[in-house]
């Protein structure tokens, strides 16, 4: 092997390597980072569904048994109505109103902004499709915004009281109209 090629995969892979050793201080907060991701993100951005537990916690809670959903409103009157509705009829343990959140989407074919009233709604994962089915035969928009996302953790007492208030309904076989 001659020197010039020598020198050159030895300065050549050196210089890769020098650089790698000064990149990796830089790239160490931002792996650490991304190791603190929550299980679902990471899942999601592998593109593969997250993996369903099937044993409940220490604690007794099934993750993802107890799910948050939200629903946009135009008006706070319209908001409370449909909040007290759906905990009536124990669709929901509790309804938060959020106001005025603005809302920019594209609809039929043009671009809105619309002041609204965001509802967090809390109830049991098996009644989101109830709960659905409920605020869109009430709801004044053409296409009613419901939308829920599964609870994997949070404070126990609290979301063993969401099932215990939303239990009745989902032991019936019956969708409340």
């Amino acid at each position: 092997m001659s020197w010039g090629r020598a020198r050159s995969i030895l300065f050549g892979g050196g210089a890769a390597l020098l650089l790698s050793l000064l990149w990796m201080p830089a790239l160490l907060p931002v792996a650490s980072r991304l190791l603190l991701l929550p299980r679902v993100l990471l899942t999601m951005a592998s593109g593969s569904p997250p993996s369903q537990p099937s044993q409940a916690s220490s604690s007794g809670y099934v993750p993802g048994s107890v799910s948050a959903a939200f629903v946009t409103c135009p008006n706070e009157k319209v908001a409370k109505e449909i909040a007290r509705a759906v905990v009536e009829k124990r669709l929901a343990a509790c309804v938060n109103l959020i106001p005025q959140i603005t809302s920019i989407y594209e609809w039929k074919g043009k671009i809105e902004e619309d002041s609204e009233v965001l509802m967090m709604i809390k109830t049991q994962s098996s009644l989101v499709p109830a709960l659905t089915d409920y605020v869109r035969s009430v709801h004044p928009y053409e296409v009613a915004e419901v939308i829920a996302l599964p609870v994997e953790q949070g404070n126990s007492p609290y979301l063993h009281w969401v099932r215990q208030v939303t239990e009745s309904v989902s032991d019936s076989s019956t969708v409340l109209p």
